[in-house]
C-alpha cells in the first residue's frame, strides 16, 4: 500500500514512554499526512474531541487512566474509530477485556514495523469500505462524508462550527430515528448542562446549511436528519 492509500486518514498514537512514542511518530509520518500524539488519556480526549481521528493506538499501561479504561469511554459515545491495542500484557483477562472493546487488534510489545503495517493497513482498507456505505445523503447535490467529516453541498464543503459538526454527526449515525435532548446534551455537549434553547440553537443555525425539510424537531423530544439513502 503506497502512501497515496493513506491520505486523509488521521491517527493518533498514546503512550507515555517518550522513545517509543518518538519512534513510533517517526514511522506514522512517513505513512500519514495527519498524526497526533498523547501521552496520556486525558490529552487524548482533547485530540479525539478536537480532530476526530480515523485510528487510534493506544498502550495499556499509563498514568491516570489506563488503556482499556480509555477506550471504554471512546465506546460510550464511538464504536465507528478504528482502535489498535500495544501491551507488555498477555494476560487472559487483559485479552478478554480488550476483546469486549470492539478493537482491530491486540498486539504485544514490542512491535515491529513489519508488525503494526499490515495492521495500518486494515484499518485503512475498513475505513474506506465504510465510507462508500456511510455517505450521507440529504438531496443529489448536498451529502455528509463520514471519512472526512464534511458537509457537501453542490460540490463545494459548507463551513460547520464544532457543535454543528458534532450534532450532524450524531444525528447521521441514528439516520430517521429522533435523537432526544438528553442523548445530544451527553454526547455533543459531553454531559455538561446545556439547555434546550442552547441546542435549538445549534440546531437552528445547522438547520440552514441543509437542504430544507432535513432536519426535523419533534416538540420536547428531539431531533432527527432525514436522509434519501
Amino acid at each position: 500500500m503506497s502512501k497515496n492509500e493513506f491520505k486523509n486518514i488521521k491517527i493518533l498514537f498514546v503512550e507515555d514512554e517518550e522513545n517509543i512514542r518518538v519512534n513510533a511518530i517517526s514511522y506514522l509520518k512517513r505513512l500519514f499526512d495527519e498524526v497526533y500524539e498523547a501521552k496520556d488519556a486525558f490529552e487524548a480526549f482533547e485530540i479525539i474531541e478536537s480532530e476526530k481521528p480515523h485510528i487510534i493506538i493506544t498502550d495499556i499501561n499509563m498514568p491516570k487512566l489506563n488503556g482499556l479504561e480509555m477506550i471504554k469511554k471512546i465506546r460510550e459515545k464511538n464504536n465507528h474509530t478504528n482502535i489498535v491495542v500495544l501491551s507488555a500484557y498477555t494476560q487472559t483477562s487483559y485479552l478478554l477485556e480488550a476483546i469486549e472493546l470492539g478493537l482491530v487488534k491486540y498486539l504485544i510489545k514490542p512491535i515491529r514495523h513489519e508488525t503494526i503495517y499490515p495492521v495500518l493497513s486494515q484499518c485503512v482498507k475498513k475505513i474506506r469500505n465504510d465510507n462508500k456505505t456511510n455517505m450521507k445523503y440529504f438531496s443529489k447535490s448536498c451529502y455528509f462524508d463520514f471519512l472526512n467529516k464534511k458537509l457537501i453541498k453542490d460540490e463545494e464543503e459548507v463551513k460547520l462550527t464544532n457543535k454543528e459538526l458534532d450534532l450532524l454527526c450524531l444525528l447521521c449515525e441514528c439516520n430517521n430515528q429522533t435523537v432526544t435532548y438528553e442523548t445530544i446534551q451527553a454526547i455533543v455537549w459531553n454531559d455538561s448542562f446545556m439547555s434546550e434553547d442552547a441546542i435549538r440553537s445549534v440546531a437552528r443555525n445547522l438547520r440552514k446549511k441543509l437542504p430544507v425539510k432535513c432536519l426535523e424537531n419533534l416538540s420536547k423530544i428531539g431531533y432527527k436528519i432525514v436522509t434519501i439513502d
